[in-house]
């Protein structure tokens, strides 16, 4: 089973297509809703300037502790609806960051993070990954500067369970399932990538 954490826009279309992509894989795919202290339900679309302003506003709204807490009980609702079978987790943009989180709070079998945020000060923590974790970068990430970038390979690229991945001249989003973000050839990479990581380690 594999749980998917959600970018700022909550459980929008995009991610209801990122659940029927790890389906495809063969895993049960769960997407809980982070956002729903806040507001139940919020599905924004990153292509809309007003509703990407309303999505970096909750950005800061959102209780990121509260969040891992949510995403640890859905850890354990999952490995028991598995018998007790091996749970992943991946995330993208604040899921990013929140997968990196998850792999260093909880007993996660296996995380992988897309243009994650804010790692550099997270850095800290990472004595705590026990299981393997894998970070797709973008090379010219308009939220992730150049210095965060050399930050984390600086932090994790000695870490035994961590695997850090460069996507050079790709933007913030490029792996979304849809949309004006998406950069076909690079999201088919990092996905492929994914596939491969959770074939070696959840199965």
């Amino acid at each position: 089973m594999v749980v998917l954490i959600q970018e700022v826009f909550g459980v929008n279309q995009v991610m209801r297509d990122t659940a029927a992509w790890v389906a495809d894989m063969g895993f049960i795919a769960i997407c809980p809703d982070l956002f729903w202290r806040i507001r139940p339900g919020i599905e924004l679309d990153p292509d809309v300037d007003a509703e990407m302003q309303e999505a970096l506003g909750l950005m800061g709204q959102f209780d990121q502790d509260t969040g891992i807490r949510d995403i640890e009980a859905t850890i354990r609702a999952a490995r028991a609806e598995v018998g007790g079978g091996k749970v992943g987790a991946v995330g993208y943009c604040l899921g990013g960051r929140l997968a990196y989180m998850t792999a260093a709070r909880t007993d996660v079998d296996a995380s992988v993070g897309y243009y994650a945020v804010g790692i550099d000060g997270l850095l800290g923590e990472k004595h705590a990954i026990a299981h393997p974790l894998m970070l797709h970068i973008a090379g010219e990430d308009g939220f992730v500067d150049k210095a965060t970038q050399a930050k984390m390979h600086e932090g994790l690229d000695d870490h035994p369970r961590v695997t850090l991945y460069d996507y050079p001249g790709e933007d913030h989003g490029f792996a979304t399932e849809f949309g004006k973000r998406r950069s076909d050839a690079a999201a088919r990479l990092a996905d492929e990538r994914t596939a491969a990581f959770f074939a070696e380690n959840l199965r």
